[in-house]
């Protein structure tokens, strides 16, 4: 079912604020995917120009850049690129991701992804990967127990990598729920409403709506074709505000 989106549905000047600060608050993150797909564009095209395939030590060149956005970003606590399969000629899998400990210490994510022995080795199903390929547009996907990396309920922000117009994987980095939390749940206390933060497939990111509560379903409308629009609609007495520049939706009950 659609979203009512008319040029009639005007948000309210502070749900055009709380949208306007919860994109300001994950925007911090999404510097963080850009420049690191940035960096990854670049290698890869240095690497294409060589006339020959990718390898996984090519992705050791990323870590200078990856080190320091992790140890001076707070709200991000993992960084880096997911390779799509058969990208590389030496693995048909790779994650050259690295994360920030409770004690500053950037460290590697240490993973078997042999797809013999390990659950995790084919990962495009999940949304922070599939998203991105499938749209070509940047991602939000959870809140999700993140056994992969940390074991803590986080959210995952990524943006698709291209090289000569094919699919080569994606930058990302995890937020754990509990920083995004503490950056939007003031803000959305201060609608007269209950309120949720929604991601493109309707999963509630962050509520102060005790009926929705964070990593639950918000089923009905097109959140992807508000997103698309980036207009303000209705759908069954919501009001769905798009918030500016990551793709999060604000739904006011």
């Amino acid at each position: 079912m659609g979203v009512r989106s008319r040029l009639a549905v005007v948000a309210t000047e502070p749900e055009r604020r709380v949208a306007a600060r919860v994109g300001s608050a994950l925007e911090a993150a999404f510097e963080t995917v850009a420049a690191t797909r940035a960096d990854t564009t670049a290698l890869l095209n240095r690497v294409a120009a060589e006339g020959r395939r990718p390898v996984s030590r090519d992705l050791a060149a990323l870590r200078p850049g990856l080190h320091p956005r992790l140890a001076r970003d707070p709200i991000v606590s993992g960084a880096g690129f997911v390779a799509a399969p058969g990208l590389l000629a030496d693995a048909p899998a790779w994650l050259e991701w690295w994360q920030c400990g409770a004690d500053g210490v950037v460290r590697p994510l240490l993973l078997d992804l042999d797809p013999g022995r390990s659950a995790y080795s084919d990962y495009t199903h999940w949304d922070w990967f599939a998203l991105p390929r499938d749209t070509g547009r940047r991602a939000v996907a959870g809140p999700y127990v993140d056994y992969l990396c940390s074991a803590e309920y986080s959210l995952t922000v990524s943006e698709p990598v291209s090289v000569q117009g094919r699919f080569a994987g994606v930058a990302a980095a995890d937020v754990y729920l509990r920083h995004f939390e503490a950056a939007v749940l003031p803000l959305l206390r201060g609608l007269p409403r209950p309120a949720r933060l929604v991601n493109a497939h309707g999963r509630v990111a962050a509520s102060t709506d005790t009926a929705h509560l964070a990593g639950s379903l918000t089923r009905g409308p097109d959140f992807a074709e508000l997103l698309d629009t980036a207009r303000p609609g209705t759908h069954d007495g919501l009001r769905l505000v798009p918030c500016r520049g990551v793709p999060l939706v604000l739904v006011v009950a």
